[in-house]
């Protein structure tokens, strides 16, 4: 039995699948669960953002997205479709990466795996070098919290980010390194903006917890 199992995170530029192309048109953040390969090469999508109608509009107008489905809720769109257009991912995908979740963002994405020993890392890696744009951002161990936070909460890619810069930052530390303002200048937003995601998001949290 392989021992090793690993956490492994990729920062992917310039990408021209339709979901990275949107995030850059748009300037929204997205994100997806792991793509599904089908057999004929179409490839099964799920994803969020914040609600944004330029970014619906964008991907209905993608002839290589079809039958485009979305599901509004009070914080954010849920989308499903099927795209005839395999992106570099499923290169990783066949090396023997385990997505877990992608991040697309306008300046580029981040995809966040699991490879099984060492031997697998390797043959990741090379395939990664081989792939434009591809570059490895870190490997850590596997952990039984590993889980991320995305897929165990309900929380929008926006309140994702803050929480996850807030982290970065030392916002929650005790004392505090950095303040709410510095958190929303990192970000990019106003320190209202911020703190109403924080809000949103620990409501959410909180519910999730207690309910």
């Amino acid at each position: 039995m392989i021992e090793e199992c690993l956490m492994v995170e990729f920062r992917i530029e310039g990408d021209e699948c339709p979901l990275a192309e949107a995030s850059r048109a748009t300037d929204t953040v997205i994100t997806a669960r792991p793509p599904q390969l089908r057999a004929d090469g179409n490839v099964l999508l799920q994803f969020s953002a914040d609600p944004n109608d330029q970014l619906s509009e964008r991907l209905d107008g993608d002839d290589r997205i079809r039958y485009l489905h979305r599901s509004r809720t009070e914080t954010c769109d849920n989308f499903r479709c099927l795209s005839k257009d395999p992106c570099i991912v499923h290169e990783l995908i066949s090396a023997g990466l385990l997505v877990e979740s992608i991040r697309y963002q306008p300046e580029g994405a981040l995809l966040i795996g699991v490879v099984v020993g060492y031997d697998v890392l390797n043959g990741v890696m090379e395939t990664a070098g081989e792939t434009v744009g591809v570059s490895l951002e870190r490997v850590y161990p596997l952990r039984t919290d590993d889980e991320p936070v995305a897929k165990r909460w309900d929380l929008t890619p926006a309140q994702i980010e803050s929480i996850q810069r807030a982290v970065e930052m030392g916002y929650f530390t005790v004392p505090r390194e950095a303040d709410a303002g510095d958190v929303a200048d990192a970000i990019g937003i106003s320190k209202s903006a911020f703190l109403e995601r924080l809000r949103r998001a620990q409501a959410s949290l909180f519910e999730d917890l207690f309910t």
